[in-house]
């Protein structure tokens, strides 16, 4: 292995470390706070502790914020590793530059986000995060598997990233709602984008075997054979 593969590795070594075991914790939290809910609601005593629901919105939030790293992870070593190639910081400087800025106001603009409690810099930081990431997606250094959208690791990816954010940019409203409105659509939402992680397990693992059978020669593979 050389620097560049350490590199391009480092996107799904976050996933597997950080990522989804947060998931697991989120997924948990979530099902144990709603089973209490509704045994508040039922006027019975629940064993399950009042804790759960600060616990579940402190690991969601962290939650979110390792899914936008991973994403911008996974994008920067993508663009940074074959503008390196063709030493695009000498053809196209601008570009170059464009993208680290983008990268930088991405991760300000997130920074932000956490931070933000009133509803109009929620929903202006959640909206210049996504746009970072999809304009940083958008580069053509992204593989992005456009020849078959419905099973990239990108699109779904990119989809799963864009729900966290929005996610964090409503969590207050959610508390606030009455009709409980937010609440249903934050679940509706957050069941999707579980799908979507599950199926990230599966497409990286494909990407990452692709990957390898394309840089490696058949006969390493099968000696003898070719």
């Amino acid at each position: 292995m050389v620097a560049k593969d350490f590199v391009l590795l480092l996107h799904p070594a976050f996933a597997v470390i950080i990522v989804f075991p947060l998931i697991g914790m989120v997924v948990n939290m979530a099902w144990q706070t709603r089973q209490r809910r509704i045994q508040a609601a039922g006027k019975s005593k629940s064993k399950i502790p009042a804790i759960v629901g600060p616990d579940h919105l402190k690991f969601g939030r962290w939650l979110t914020t390792s899914v936008v790293v991973a994403t911008l992870l996974g994008l920067g070593a993508a663009i940074g590793s074959k503008m390196v190639e063709k030493n695009a910081w000498g053809s196209e400087p601008g570009r170059v530059t464009f993208i680290i800025l983008m990268f930088v106001l991405t991760l300000l603009s997130y920074g932000f986000l956490y931070r933000a409690k009133l509803k109009l810099w929620r929903g202006t930081f959640a909206s210049l995060t996504g746009m970072g990431v999809i304009v940083l997606g958008s580069q053509p250094e992204v593989f992005r598997r456009g020849f078959e959208w419905y099973i990239s690791h990108y699109y779904s990816g990119v989809l799963a990233t864009l729900l966290m954010i929005f996610s964090m940019a409503v969590v207050q409203d959610i508390y606030q709602d009455r009709q409980q409105r937010w609440r249903r659509a934050h679940t509706f939402l957050n069941i999707v984008a579980a799908l979507l992680f599950a199926f990230q397990g599966f497409s990286g693992s494909r990407d990452l075997f692709e990957i390898a059978l394309y840089k490696t020669p058949p006969g390493f593979i099968f000696p003898g054979l070719f």
